[in-house]
């Protein structure tokens, strides 16, 4: 089955000098991107992950919108639960202003690094609950309309944000949990899977759009995704294990089986019945010899979806 090429949107994570290299390599990367079609970059969201890493994905996503103006940018997942939602919806309707329709925003509860979210002052067992009163809260004030919330975690009287983001920033909720499904049909745009089968990944939105049922939701479903690319696989393979397993500190055998290696076509060929599933977005986190090879590897990636 051939994938239309106007229903899938490819996009690749925004580092590793892509915005934190210096602002030539940055530019030579960003011109890169769209050379290849991508349709948008994505970046992701953490304070203090395991050993001190992280990078803010909102402030993240200004900076990809301000050094390109084509571009989308996709934060996939904001942690809102250690935020305030006031001055969250305040930073996306001013980023809004300067690049309209130029954002969507991924939400989750984080999890795998508990002491991220202790280091914050939320209690980790409170974060799905915190999450979907933020949830609430954060669309109701990118409304553009006067607000007030109580509720166990906040509390604040006729907020107004103006003005509100035109057109609206689509919501997408990440995470694997039946609390996560159930969030992303009541509270989401659509839901972001990592680390499913393309089986798994259908039956989940069946559940997301039921549970969203009574609502009127344009749908957006995507899967992040790790993979490695190179024309050997196993250097592809070897590469990838490295850097997965240093990342979440996991060995890398707990995620093969949902993180494909290879060339640009075999990994295709790989996403292809996820997107036959549903999917409209794929996140796609390669690692590649260079930035400039996992920008080049998803954009053939892309293009074989499409073909």
């Amino acid at each position: 089955m051939t994938v239309a090429a106007t229903t899938v949107r490819v996009g690749g994570l925004a580092d590793e000098g892509v915005l934190t290299g210096a602002h030539a390599q940055r530019r030579a990367l960003l011109d890169r991107a769209r050379a290849v079609a991508l349709d948008h970059l994505f970046m992701a969201d953490h304070v203090s992950f395991h050993t001190g890493a992280g990078m803010d994905g909102l402030i993240q996503a200004t900076a990809l919108t301000a050094m390109d103006p084509e571009l989308t940018a996709y934060v996939g997942v904001y942690l809102l639960a250690l935020r305030h939602p006031v001055p969250v919806a305040r930073q996306i309707a001013t980023l809004c202003e300067s690049a309209p329709g130029r954002l969507v925003l991924g939400v989750g509860v984080g999890g795998e690094d508990r002491h991220e979210i202790e280091i914050c002052g939320v209690d980790p067992r409170t974060r799905g609950r915190r999450t979907d009163e933020s949830l609430v809260a954060l669309r109701a004030l990118l409304s553009g309309e006067a607000v007030s919330h109580e509720c166990e975690f906040f509390a604040f009287e006729e907020a107004k944000i103006l003005p509100a983001p035109t057109p609206p920033v689509p919501i997408v909720i990440g995470g694997r949990s039946d609390a996560a499904v159930r969030r992303a049909g009541r509270l989401g745009d659509g839901w972001l899977g990592v680390w499913c089968s393309s089986r798994r990944f259908a039956d989940v939105i069946e559940q997301v759009e039921a549970e969203g049922a009574e609502r009127e939701v344009a749908w957006r479903h995507g899967l992040q995704v790790w993979v490695g690319i190179d024309a050997d696989r196993e250097t592809a393979r070897e590469r990838l294990a490295k850097r997965m397993s240093g990342f979440y500190h996991v060995p890398y055998e707990r995620f093969e089986k949902y993180s494909p290696y290879g060339a640009p076509a075999e990994i295709a060929e790989f996403l292809r019945p996820y997107a036959e599933a549903g999917c409209r977005d794929f996140n796609v986190m390669a690692v590649a010899a260079s930035s400039e090879a996992a920008i080049d590897g998803v954009g053939e990636i892309r293009a074989h979806l499409h073909a």
